[in-house]
């Protein structure tokens, strides 16, 4: 049996446009005989037939929007549903919201349940197990047949399509750096396993930041976790024997736990200890004392999100152009918002 191919394997072995493919299976007259007739043997010879995500999408739009996210719990997420929704709902779409709960099978289910028909395209930030296997098969499969996908936040070079995310390097470098700039000289990092994209270039960020400044690199004061409940043992042990005066962390959830662990050891922030946490959140607003924050800008990352989507999915419509190849990435600014927990 002879394998299967898409429209866009075609045109790449054949050197055209995938809507030059498209029109010759369709005996357009726009195409010129030779071409149609190379194309048709050569689709045959490979055993294309039509896909059936790519023939609802053609043939009965839905406007909606899929979003696939990790978790509802960090304010992040709930931030850049807002932004989408805010676009979607502009433009005449609605959302369908699923949460992978950080786990791969769950993500596939999400998106083969959700690509029969239902949604017009994919919002995804990946799941950490996902991310842990890097194992994308789901998603270049959606994307081959026609299934317009953006990422954002946790994203993978692995895939081509439209991506949107903060530049999380530099931004670690530059939360570091304002603590430098305060005297602190022994920084410590809260952070998740390397295998999430975001906490891997957080900590590069972090590292080069002392680095730049001749301040000692001292791995044991990266602290890498993967479950907030069972974190607090790595944090007192952290705060009681390492005696640092400041932390990054990587989100606001674990930047509370620091500041609660501080307070029961006996230590006062900021005097004693200066914290900075990714994610501007409620939590971050309203703990005691409030926490000095990178903001991700989630509602623009959200918008900006949907807006991709919402160009990539309406230009599909279109078959005199061909967009598969022009995929963009977007990085959107982020700032610090000085608060209580710094000097």
């Amino acid at each position: 049996m002879k394998k299967k191919v898409t429209l866009k394997q075609i045109a790449k072995e054949l050197d055209v446009s995938i809507s030059t493919v498209s029109k010759s299976l369709k005996d357009s007259p726009e195409i010129s005989e030779d071409t149609r007739q190379k194309i048709q043997a050569f689709a045959k010879l490979y055993n294309y037939r039509p896909n059936n995500i790519a023939l609802s999408l053609k043939n009965r739009r839905t406007k909606t929007i899929g979003i696939i996210i990790p978790e509802i719990v960090h304010h992040f997420f709930t931030t850049v549903i807002s932004g989408i929704e805010q676009v979607a709902n502009e433009n005449g779409y609605s959302v369908i919201i699923c949460l992978s709960n950080d786990s791969f099978d769950k993500e596939v289910i999400n998106m083969d349940m959700l690509a029969n028909g239902s949604i017009d395209g994919f919002i995804i930030s990946l799941s950490k197990e996902t991310q842990f296997k890097a194992d994308f098969h789901h998603l270049t499969e959606a994307i081959n047949q026609g299934m317009p996908v953006v990422m954002f936040d946790r994203v993978t070079n692995e895939v081509l399509c439209d991506k949107v995310i903060i530049d999380d390097k530099l931004a670690a470098y530059e939360a570091v750096q304002s603590l430098i700039n305060s005297g602190m000289k022994k920084i410590a990092l809260v952070t998740t396993v390397d295998y999430v994209s975001v906490g891997k270039l957080r900590t590069d960020g972090y590292i080069k930041a002392l680095l730049d400044n001749e301040l000692p690199f001292d791995e044991s004061l990266i602290i890498k976790i993967e479950d907030i409940d069972n974190c607090e043992d790595k944090i007192r042990e952290l705060i009681e024997d390492k005696a640092i005066d400041a932390v990054l962390a990587v989100n606001e959830l674990f930047a509370v736990t620091i500041i609660k662990m501080a307070h029961k050891l006996g230590l006062k922030v900021p005097e004693d200890l200066s914290v900075i946490a990714f994610t501007d959140g409620i939590i971050s607003q309203y703990s005691t004392p409030t926490i000095t924050t990178v903001s991700q800008n989630g509602i623009k990352m959200g918008q900006k999100a949907a807006k991709m989507l919402i160009d990539r999915v309406e230009m599909e419509d279109d078959d005199d152009e061909e967009h598969e190849e022009h995929y963009k990435t977007e990085v959107i600014e982020t700032y610090l918002i000085e608060r209580e927990s710094t000097r």
